[in-house]
């Protein structure tokens, strides 16, 4: 691996672009600087040699959900714990997933788990070897109202309303996906370009040109998003958004879709079986066992 000696500021001036000012990079700049100021260099060095090969990686519910539902995050049969597998075996040395996860995470959340929690910011990503986007999957999903409203609704008062609320949001929801294909996207393409960039240029920032791995946005399909209106034009998205930036994103949609086909999937048509991630954990690991052989 190369040395990561550089400041932060430093390693972000070559991705200014003039061009790019939605991108905010003096509000990753300042970031960046202050999670390197906090993190000694002493620090720094002892996280980097601390439990072999860290891969932090971000996702949504595909990274603990298989075919019947959550299960450990360590899991080794879920696709991030198999890519780790796979380069632990190819490179003979213990390789750790530094999983930030939650349900229904779009490229947004990943960003905000970034730069707003301190396990993140502070602990994950100096000791980071390698980093694997695995969001992206629910931003395509057809919604019938602004995320600003859906996830507004654990904050409604009192409980007997609120449930009343997310109840009818249920029972419509799906039904309204169906009449139209969906009135807009969970997360709009723009944002979810804006949001990975931002993630990959305070990545390289804080840890310079280590490897980044994305993948295209999951087919899916089940009574809750009876809809893939979006899906397509997400995944060109991906393809495009990743060769601007200089990042690999594996395509897993054959993949995925061979899977579906053959009923190997969970019932709610979202999750994987087990066939499918070992099949996307291997994909994904011979491109970061190429990126990892060529830096050495």
């Amino acid at each position: 691996m190369a040395q990561q000696c550089s400041s932060p500021l430093t390693r972000l001036s070559r991705f200014r672009r003039v061009e790019s000012s939605f991108l905010e990079i003096d509000r990753i700049a300042q970031w960046a600087l202050l999670v390197w100021a906090g993190v000694s260099e002493v620090s720094r060095s002892r996280l980097r040699c601390e439990g072999g090969f860290r891969i932090l990686t971000f996702g949504d519910s595909l990274t603990f959900q298989g075919p019947q539902g959550i299960v450990s995050a360590r899991d080794g049969r879920l696709f991030p714990q198999v890519v780790a597998q796979q380069i632990s075996e190819a490179c003979q040395r213990d390789v750790i997933v530094d999983l930030s996860a939650r349900e229904g995470w779009t490229a947004r959340d990943a960003w905000w788990a970034l730069t707003k929690d301190p396990i993140v910011f502070s602990e994950y990503l100096p000791r980071a070897d390698a980093v694997l986007l695995c969001v992206g999957g629910m931003d395509q999903l057809p919604a019938v109202i602004p995320t600003y409203l859906r996830d507004s609704m654990p904050y409604i008062r009192s409980g007997s309303l609120r449930r009343k609320v997310r109840r009818a949001y249920r029972n419509s929801a799906p039904f309204i996906v169906a009449k139209t294909g969906g009135l807009m996207r969970q997360l709009p393409q723009q944002a979810t370009d804006r949001y990975l960039t931002r993630i990959v240029q305070a990545v390289r920032a804080i840890r310079g040109d280590i490897p980044i791995l994305a993948m295209t946005p999951s087919p899916y399909g089940g009574d809750t998003y009876p809809s893939q209106k979006f899906h397509l034009a997400a995944r060109a998205a991906m393809l495009s958004w990743s060769a601007t930036e200089g990042v690999h994103a594996v395509d897993i949609e054959n993949i995925v879709s061979q899977s579906r086909e053959l009923g190997e999937s969970n019932p709610d048509g979202m999750h994987w079986g087990w066939a499918t991630h070992q099949a996307v954990g291997q994909e994904l690991a011979a491109v970061l066992g190429r990126e990892v052989r060529c830096r050495d």
